[in-house]
């Protein structure tokens, strides 16, 4: 994993190399990291290629690309690691929140 005490998040080899490869298939350039009330433990993780940066938006730069996250959802995922994870379940990203008191099963919602 690449660290860098100045990010706000990081992304593990996995993430990197599967951001990396979508993009270099279409037009987008950014991929946004974003949390949403819902899901069974009361919030729950987003993510989508994007190309527009709001002006208040974090952008943090991991070279090809660029990843965004709202104000809104910073401060849920400060000092989080973004991983995409391939096994029986299929193929998606998760998040290692340390902000997170507790998670559902699945690992799409938490709570904190």
């Amino acid at each position: 994993m690449e660290t860098n005490q100045d990010r706000s998040i990081e992304l593990t080899n996995s993430a990197l190399g599967r951001i990396t490869n979508v993009l270099k298939e279409g037009e987008r350039s950014k991929f946004r990291v974003y949390v949403t009330g819902g899901g069974c433990s009361g919030f729950q993780y987003g993510f989508k290629f994007d190309d527009v940066e709001a002006f208040d938006d974090d952008v943090i730069d991991f070279g090809e690309f660029k990843v965004l996250i709202d104000s809104m959802s910073y401060p849920y995922l400060y000092g989080s690691t973004l991983d995409f994870v391939e096994d029986l379940s299929g193929a998606k990203f998760v998040i290692e929140n340390p902000n997170a008191k507790t998670t559902c099963g699945c690992g799409e919602s938490f709570t904190v």
